[in-house]
């Protein structure tokens, strides 16, 4: 396989075969990341698509690959016919794989039909992770993510319609103190709306490079501390409606980790939060990470 720059996936994706089907990220606005900072948007010519895939199987020639992800930012902007020939061939090479993912801006997602998605989800594309970020305008104005908390119910929705596995994430302490409640509960108004099968929460890591760093040394923003992110994770999970919904907040970035499945284990995720507040102890900075 043949890889430029930096190739980043979600964290349940640590076992997969990394293609990059796109470089970078087509947008590559949000205030808090430093993503794809070192590379120009493209979409990569199907050949080398195939010929990385053919190589992979060389490579992998006695391992089965169960799994395959399509990156980098946002593969689903590329067009119907081409990610369906593409998800034909990664069957035709790794027949044994049971699962296809990538990331799925929701612009992507909206700018699909239902029958796109639909042809896409038979086709094998099985999972689609999406950054909700942020479930309250005023925050996904401030950090320029470039959507509506209503375009992200509509692509959520659209997403789960056509068949495919949604998982989600929102960033914790991204309001800052100025809008942690209109986060916490803008979040759980559109995680309720969508009830996707997973909910994942990291929490906010400012990181030299992006611009939410310069606004935080010029003091435009401020930060919460590890208790006020408990505070407003507790806010989400005490207004959250997502029945079957599997939440998690166990990534590096967490202060502590928290986990169980929507709304059946509310009082569980609760009292794991109770108990982490009383503790006070939480996961230092210096071991914290993307």
């Amino acid at each position: 396989m043949r890889y430029e720059g930096t190739v980043y996936r979600p964290p349940s994706e640590a076992g997969s075969l990394i293609i990059q089907f796109t470089i970078g990220c087509a947008r590559n606005t949000c205030t808090f990341c430093n993503m794809y900072k070192d590379k120009t948007f493209r979409i990569r010519p199907l050949a080398d698509v195939e010929e990385d895939l053919e190589m992979a199987r060389k490579y992998y020639s006695h391992i089965k690959v169960r799994r395959i992800f399509l990156a980098d930012g946002d593969a689903l902007i590329v067009k119907t016919e081409d990610m369906l020939h593409i998800l034909e061939k990664c069957h035709e090479y790794f027949p044994e794989a049971e699962r296809i993912s990538v990331y799925g801006a929701p612009k992507d997602i909206l700018n699909k039909t239902p029958e796109e998605l639909r042809r896409l989800r038979e086709a094998g594309l099985d999972m689609v992770y999406m950054g909700l970020e942020s479930g309250a305008d005023e925050v996904l104005t401030a950090v320029k993510k470039g959507v509506t908390a209503d375009e992200m119910i509509e692509a959520g929705k659209k997403a789960r319609e056509a068949g495919m596995v949604l998982s989600m994430t929102v960033i914790s302490g991204l309001g800052g103190k100025k809008l942690w409640r209109e986060h916490a509960l803008g979040s759980a108004r559109v995680i309720s709306a969508i009830k996707p099968e997973y909910v994942g929460f990291l929490t906010l890591m400012v990181e030299p490079g992006t611009e939410m760093y310069d606004q935080l040394a010029r003091g435009e923003i401020e930060l919460l501390e590890p208790q006020e992110v408990l505070d407003e994770t507790e806010l989400f999970i005490r207004n959250v409606d997502a029945e079957g919904t599997m939440f998690r907040s166990n990534h590096a970035s967490n202060y502590i980790a928290l986990g169980g499945t929507l709304n059946r284990e509310r009082n569980k995720i609760l009292d794991q939060i109770a108990a982490s507040r009383k503790r006070s102890k939480f996961r230092p900075d210096i071991f914290r990470g993307i």
